[in-house]
C-alpha cells in the first residue's frame, strides 16, 4: 500500500474558519485525479475530566454543523503556538471552568472521524481528580451546559446512543479499556 502523491495544491477556502484545499494527486496505481478536495481542519485536544468525587464532566451544546444539541467531552482545536497538552488544558478551563496541569493529563490515543476528505485528528487525554476552580470563558458561538455523571452512567449513555459524537465516544471507550477501575 502506497500513499498518494500530491502533484499540486491550491487553497480554495471560503473562510479562515473552514479551510479547503484542491489537490491534484497521483494514486498508487499511477492514475491522476485532478479534482480531489480536502479540508485540513487540524488537530483537536479532547479531555475526559473526572472529578475528585468520581464524576465525569460532560458538556452539552448546540453544534450547527449537525443542527443538534449534543453531549460530548471538552475539546477544541490545537491553539496556535501551543502544544496539544497546553491546548487541552486551555479548552478544559474555557469550556468547563476546570484548571489543571500537564502532569495531570494521561494520553489516551488519537482518533479520526472522517479520514477520506478531512484532516482532523483528535488527541484524547484523561484528567483525574479535577475540580471546578475557574470560570468558563466561552467563545461567542458557544453556550455550554455542564453535566456530571458517574463513569458507569457515561458508559450507559454511550450504549443507549445518548452520547454519540465519535471522538468523545472513542476517548471514553479507550479510557474504559485502559483504566476499567475508573468505571466501576
Amino acid at each position: 500500500m502506497k500513499k498518494w502523491k500530491i502533484l499540486s495544491e491550491k487553497d480554495v477556502s471560503p473562510s479562515k474558519w473552514f479551510p479547503i484545499k484542491h489537490h491534484t494527486v497521483e494514486l498508487a496505481s499511477g492514475v491522476e485525479v485532478d479534482d480531489y478536495f480536502i479540508s485540513p481542519l487540524g488537530d483537536v485536544a479532547m479531555v475526559l475530566p473526572i472529578t475528585k468525587d468520581n464524576q465525569v464532566v460532560l458538556i452539552q451544546q448546540y453544534k450547527h454543523g449537525l443542527g443538534e444539541v449534543i453531549i460530548e467531552i471538552p475539546a477544541g482545536f490545537q491553539q496556535e503556538r501551543k502544544s496539544l497538552e497546553a491546548s487541552a488544558i486551555a479548552e478544559l478551563e474555557e469550556e468547563a471552568g476546570i484548571r489543571t496541569t500537564e502532569d495531570n493529563l494521561t494520553y489516551i490515543g488519537k482518533f479520526c472521524n472522517c479520514p477520506t476528505k478531512i484532516y482532523n485528528v483528535t488527541h484524547g487525554y484523561i484528567a483525574r481528580n479535577v475540580e471546578f476552580n475557574s470560570v468558563q470563558n466561552l467563545e461567542i458561538t458557544e453556550e455550554i451546559e455542564i453535566i456530571l455523571k458517574s463513569p458507569k452512567e457515561v458508559i450507559q449513555m454511550v450504549q443507549n446512543g445518548e452520547l454519540w459524537v465519535g471522538d468523545s465516544v472513542g476517548v471514553i471507550m479507550k479510557a474504559y479499556l485502559m483504566f476499567p477501575e475508573l468505571f466501576v
